[in-house]
């Protein structure tokens, strides 16, 4: 027996000896077998159907000990059976793992592997689900906030209910849930989507765009710029564009990512004098993002920017005029240039677009970067707007 089979037929005989009434689900009619439904199971483990599916055939690839231990819950398996779904998991990772000779890099916690599921074909039971474990509440605590009941919540959660609009509105607010995943609740529920996510070339967005850009100019020659989500670039002033200059070609293709920038070895990451100090900085931002919004695409650039090798000494000694923040220490024509950074976002967003956006600004830690900053805008010349995402 391959092991494809060999975990297929273990899963599908576990599953076959729960009953829905050992797993607290109400059974309905018309069940032509005793044991659990494949969709069943999903829902007590907080995965979509699809990702199950996809397990029970054989396919334990990629699969975080987390879910395993949730598959393990749902199926009510014995310790010793708990233990072999976790052998078959990891033989499963060495059939397919390829030498890697990269360097070593941070991973995903496994806390965080979980929160990236998609939510594609999910069932809002599901999502909602997922969204409360995220923040850490029971659903007794979720029900005190949201003003409904424990019950009515459980019900959601297991398919037994569907949630009303102002329920659901109420719940994901309760949640802090991202807009953007907001959405896809709501679509999961049968609603149309609560927030229009407009571009910010559309007509619309005229006067914010128009304002964004009069906000980068007037802030020069401190260096600025507003990403998005991923941290694409959509806008930034003509000292950024000049603090970057000199990396390599295709870092500058839009969309221009800031942490590709920063971290790629032909980006800045060799002018970073600090940078194994600033790296640990702008990789915890990252999975604090992602703890926040559940972003596969985030991971995904998360796992894509931790390969690159560290480079750089050992501890820098910050800046005596920055001795309240973690500097940025750069090189730039062969001087150093130290910086502190402050994120801005807005704070009322009725549109998925301008809730993602970030607005980060480049301060001078101390006189000697801010006369270098105002001979560099000299050099750079009239205003050009640089390449963005927009």
């Amino acid at each position: 027996m391959d092991l494809r089979t060999e975990i297929s037929e273990f899963l599908r005989t576990r599953r076959a000896r729960i009953t829905p009434q050992q797993a607290g689900l109400s059974t309905g009619g018309g069940r032509r077998v005793p044991g659990l439904r494949r969709e069943e199971v999903a829902v007590l483990a907080s995965i979509s159907v699809d990702w199950y599916v996809r397990i029970e055939r054989g396919n334990l690839t990629g699969v975080s000990d987390e879910v395993l231990d949730a598959l393990a819950a749902a199926l009510q398996l014995d310790d010793a059976e708990a233990a072999h779904l976790h052998d078959l998991a990891r033989a499963a990772r060495s059939s397919t793992r390829r030498p890697d000779t990269r360097a070593t890099r941070p991973t995903l916690r496994p806390g965080l592997q979980t929160t990236v599921q998609s939510s594609d074909n999910c069932a809002a039971g599901v999502l909602l689900r997922r969204w409360r474990n995220r923040r850490g509440l029971s659903q007794l605590e979720l029900a005190s906030r949201a003003n409904t009941s424990a019950r009515h919540i459980s019900f959601i959660e297991t398919g037994r209910a569907r949630p009303s609009l102002a329920v659901l509105t109420r719940l994901v607010e309760h949640l802090d849930v991202p807009f953007r995943e907001r959405n896809a609740l709501f679509v999961a529920a049968g609603f149309a989507p609560a927030f229009p996510e407009t571009p910010l070339s559309d007509p619309s967005m005229e006067s914010l765009s128009a304002e964004l850009d009069r906000l980068m100019d007037i802030h020069d020659p401190n260096p600025k710029l507003v990403h998005d989500s991923l941290y694409n670039v959509v806008t930034a002033n003509r000292s950024l564009f000049a603090l970057i200059s000199g990396v390599a070609d295709h870092l500058l293709e839009p969309p221009i990512n800031t942490m590709r920038l920063a971290l790629h070895p032909e980006g800045l990451a060799p002018r970073i004098h600090n940078f194994p100090q600033w790296r640990v900085h702008l990789l915890g931002q990252m999975e604090r993002q992602i703890a926040i919004s559940g972003s596969a695409a985030l991971a995904d650039l998360y796992e894509e920017v931790s390969a690159h090798p560290v480079t750089g000494g050992g501890p820098v000694e910050p800046a005596a005029d920055a001795s309240y923040a973690l500097p940025l220490l750069i090189e730039w024509e062969g001087r150093q240039l130290s910086f502190v950074t402050m994120l801005t976002t807005f704070n009322t967003p009725l549109d998925v677009t301008v809730s993602e956006l970030a607005i980060e600004t480049f301060l001078p830690a101390g006189p000697e970067t801010a006369a270098v900053l105002r001979d560099m805008l000299d050099e750079v010349g009239p205003a050009e707007r640089g390449p963005g995402s927009r």
